[in-house]
């Protein structure tokens, strides 16, 4: 399977139109900020933007896209979802959040804690967010079966 072909991922999303020159602000969603490297293709449902150049700009990026070049340009993608592929990594350490949602987590015990809704970004670490209202950190996940399965080992009381 090529890299246009590997399934992509949401990555950020353009906030919104910075200067004249068609820069835009860019929140980027993933802490890998190759994303952003000159020469990136990244697809929208608008279209396919090109990274010209990118820099941080407070919490956020400012990214020069090949295909805007004014204000106005940059105006009309405010909102715009970015989606990039797949990136190929061997890691079997490494936990795709799109492989989480749907998933049914059940703890050491085997006792089905509730289904995966949402991911909550948390500093300490991002939180599995459960139907049933509990929040897991993912420093507790032990396997992972993409979109079916999450076995967790968490301390005494976490559900109390």
């Amino acid at each position: 399977m090529s890299a246009t072909e590997r399934p992509t991922l949401e990555v950020g999303r353009v906030v919104k139109a910075h200067g004249l020159k068609g820069q835009v602000i860019v929140d980027l969603w993933t802490d890998r900020r190759e994303r952003l490297a000159p020469g990136t293709e990244l697809t929208t449902a608008k279209g396919v933007l090109t990274v010209r150049s990118s820099g941080a700009h407070q919490d956020r990026f400012l990214v020069w896209f090949e295909e805007i070049s004014t204000r106005e340009d940059a105006d009309a993608w405010r909102g715009t979802v970015l989606s990039a592929p797949t990136l190929d990594v061997d890691d079997e350490d490494v936990i795709w959040i799109n492989e989480l949602f749907g998933a049914t987590v059940v703890d050491s015990t085997g006792v089905v804690r509730g289904t995966v809704v949402d991911v909550e970004a948390n500093p300490a670490s991002d939180l599995l967010v459960l139907d049933s209202g509990a929040l897991i950190p993912l420093t507790f996940v032990t396997s992972v079966d993409a979109n079916a399965l999450i076995e967790v080992d968490v301390p005494d009381g976490l559900f109390e």
